[in-house]
């Protein structure tokens, strides 16, 4: 049986609500333009910077394990926002490893893949991708 995790949501403002996980929050609003205050990022914004950083964690491990510096890596992520149903295909992950030499980096990138829950998680509803900058 698999372990248990979770988070609340609760609305904090008529557009805001605020996520919590352990002792951690997250405001999550809409833009103006659709009517929200601009508190936060929208949900979908904050499923792509969850996939980027549940990647960057795994990726810090990994070079951690191997006793490299990743000083100055980082991760864009992107998708395709189709409208009916609203939803993201296509999320991709672009990877800029700082000064870590190019073979060491697709290494970690892989071992980073295999491990993030989000991707693993995602991939079974669409497609994910991770590729070095």
């Amino acid at each position: 049986m698999g372990v248990q995790v979770s988070a609340t949501v609760r609305q904090i403002g008529k557009s805001t609500s605020e996520a919590t996980a352990r002792n951690h929050a997250c405001l999550i609003d809409r833009p103006e333009a659709k009517g929200g205050a601009n508190r936060g990022p929208m949900g979908g914004e904050l499923m792509l910077m969850g996939i980027g950083g549940c990647f960057m964690s795994n990726l810090l491990a990994a070079a951690l394990e191997r006793g490299l510096d990743l000083s100055g890596a980082s991760v864009d992520v992107g998708a395709t926002l189709e409208t009916s149903p609203p939803r993201f295909t296509n999320i991709a992950l672009r990877v800029h490893g700082g000064n870590a030499d190019p073979a060491a980096l697709r290494e970690m990138i892989a071992t980073a893949e295999a491990g993030c829950i989000a991707i693993n998680t995602a991939r079974g509803a669409t497609e994910v991708t991770v590729l070095p900058a």
